[in-house]
């Protein structure tokens, strides 16, 4: 196998042990080492510590230029913050701290849930009957210091990962016995998740809930490991029957994400403690809990269940997904633009420089940041950030931050399946369900914070918000017109090109024109923009980047999205319209005060209470002025 320029740092984070690897070629794990949390103060600590401790057979230490960490937790943004341990850092922060060129961190199961495609028949064991499809949706889930839930989405050639905590979810009782240790785990607990049982503590409940519930005072504390050991080595029954309810809660927990996710693509079952129970796994509650399903007990039997005994597993799913972040970045002249700057270092002026210096040491910091407290951090003026910006070739600084974030955000692969005439509806809904995950991550990737205060502000201080939109369209202003009303707001929806002018020139300075157009080129809506100005109205456009709206609008919230046009249906586009219609709405919900939120979270049941009833001219709600207006004329 081809080895690497450099050996990669590869970490996997629970709330217990921290266990490190160097990948030295594709595959090629050497130098293991599992290291206990609590033995150092704060993760940096803990990989100086493994990193002290290599030895290196060419002499003295080799450079390690990428790492890529999978730690139990979510992992949304810079800050990562453990669920089930004390450890925090700024992952751009640490990448520089340890001198990294790149430093990937994600979710343990989302890693896990990568490698899953890699795995060989020997890294797995089936347990119980059923039969696997491919490509389709595969679960998985596992039990450790918490309840890891991820899957897998084909797409095309490739994967989407779920990053989930679906461990979270309401634990519901199967039987009488069930029931008791619910009671028993609300004596100490308000919110009692499947994590609370299937999980090393939950092993621990389990076994004092059922000590109780069988009289036994006189059951001495024992942790997880114990709890173990003294079931399969000793026979102890109050131990054994913690593993069989453990098992069979398990067994529920498997079925319900196989059922959730139409999971026919199998489910395997990984974390630190089924795969060390070996055979008693097998013959234990859980495949006959994961079938009984009622009138779905065909569906479930037909989906296999895995145990995945590969030792690395989890090292595999996240060098997968190092590997193909610096493939990106290789490949794509977009998400390359922190090595472009590092190349045009000696054709800036020194402002410039001083602007360069400050995006190569804190990306992540420039990508959140307004462009005031970016001059002001590079000690430059606001100009100098533009030319900067364009001496990369980048129209603006909201172009620059789009590409750099392609570059610090991807890391997980985004990808697009053509929906074609022949797919079959499994397929067809496997590929509507992955583009449109896919276009969620990418959306997600794009935001810009400053772009995004600018708007509410807007929204804030309106006299009046309307909503403008066409065609397929028309659903995502008229949901805005639902929410912002639900508020107390003055606001409309139009969406016929007619009423649509006569609403804007009837706009006024403190006034604001929200425009949702997919292409941002249709002249129409851009007469709209223009009138709207032309009146003193602020305009808030949700289009595509470099696109005549938002070159005009006073604030741009940029949707790209690839659509499957064979279909000739804005099917991925409007959810991410959608999307970021509630973005605004909770965020002038968070700003005004709790009966906004309130309000807000109301939710479906008032739509068809709040929809108008009819429609006194095309195009424009009852709930307008001008519906008002023409109702009064007739």
């Amino acid at each position: 196998m081809p080895r690497f320029d450099s050996p990669r740092l590869l970490a996997d984070i629970g709330g217990t042990y921290a266990r490190f690897a160097l990948e030295t070629g594709p595959g090629e794990f050497t130098q293991m080492a599992s290291l206990r949390c609590a033995d150092h103060a704060d993760f940096h600590a803990a990989v100086r510590a493994y990193l002290q401790g290599l030895s290196w057979p060419d002499g003295g230490p080799q450079q390690i230029a990428h790492a890529a960490i999978a730690i139990a937790n979510p992992v949304e943004g810079d800050r990562v913050r453990m669920t089930n341990y004390h450890w925090q850092f700024s992952i751009d922060e640490m990448r520089q701290r340890l001198g990294l060129d790149t430093l990937v961190v994600v979710n343990d199961f989302t890693a896990l849930a990568m490698a899953l495609p890699r795995l060989a028949e020997v890294d797995v064991r089936q347990v119980g009957g059923g039969q696997a499809r491919r490509p389709s949706v595969i679960g998985l889930l596992g039990a450790g210091t918490g309840l890891g839930v991820s899957g897998l989405i084909p797409a095309g050639e490739g994967w989407i990962a779920l990053g989930t905590e679906g461990g979270h979810v309401n634990f519901g009782p199967r039987d009488e016995r069930e029931m008791d240790i619910l009671q028993f785990a609300w004596k100490t607990l308000d919110h009692v998740s499947y994590e609370r049982l299937i999980s090393g503590p939950g092993l621990e409940l389990i076994y004092r809930a059922l000590a109780d519930r069988n009289g036994r005072a006189d059951a001495q504390p024992l942790l997880a490991p114990a709890i173990t050991q003294r079931a399969l080595e000793d026979g102890d029954a109050l131990c054994l029957e913690t593993l069989e309810v453990f098992c069979g809660l398990l067994g529920t927990a498997a079925a319900n994400l196989a059922v959730t996710l139409g999971s026919l693509g199998g489910i395997y079952i990984g974390g630190g403690i089924v795969p060390r129970l070996g055979e008693y796994f097998d013959r234990s509650p859980f495949r006959a809990r994961f079938e009984d399903k009622g009138r779905f007990h065909d569906y479930v039997a037909a989906i296999p269940t895995f145990v995945i005994t590969a030792e690395h597993a989890t090292f595999k799913g996240a060098s997968a997904i190092l590997e193909n972040q610096l493939r990106n970045l290789q490949a794509s002249p977009g998400s390359a633009i922190l090595g472009q700057i590092r190349r045009a270092r000696s054709e800036l002026s020194p402002a410039e420089l001083r602007v360069a210096d400050l995006v190569l040491a804190q990306p992540r910091s420039v990508l959140n940041d307004p462009i005031a407290e970016i001059a002001r951090a590079a000690g430059v003026s606001q100009p100098t950030v533009i030319r900067f910006c364009r001496s990369l070739g980048c129209e603006g600084l909201s172009d620059f931050k789009l590409r750099l974030a392609s570059g610090l955000t991807g890391t997980v692969p985004v990808t697009h399946t053509q929906v074609n005439t022949n797919d079959s509806m499994l397929e067809l809904g496997a590929k509507v369900l992955g583009n449109t995950a896919s276009a969620i991550l990418q959306l997600r990737s794009h935001l810009n914070r400053d772009t995004i205060d600018r708007a509410i502000d807007m929204l804030l201080a309106a006299g009046r918000i309307e909503f403008f939109a066409l065609g397929h369209y028309g659903v995502v202003a008229q949901d805005a017109q639902f929410k912002f009303l639900r508020f107390g707001m003055p606001c409309g929806a139009y969406t016929d090109p007619r009423l649509q002018l006569l609403a804007a020139d009837v706009l006024r300075e403190g006034d604001v024109a929200v425009v949702v157009s997919s292409g941002g080129r249709l002249p129409e809506l851009l007469s709209v923009v223009e009138k709207a100005q032309e009146r003193g109205a602020k305009v808030v456009a949700i289009t595509a980047s470099q696109s005549p709206l938002a070159k005009k609008a006073d604030a741009a919230l940029i949707v790209d999205h690839v659509e499957d046009i064979a279909t000739h249906l804005p099917m991925v586009s409007r959810v991410l319209h959608l999307l970021v219609i509630d973005i605004l709405a909770v965020g002038v919900a968070m700003r005004r005060n709790p009966e906004s939120i309130a309000a807000l979270a109301a939710g479906a049941e008032d739509d068809e209470a709040a929809k108008p009833t009819r429609t006194t001219a095309p195009g424009v709600s009852t709930a307008s002025p001008l519906a008002r207006l023409t109702s009064h004329s007739r």
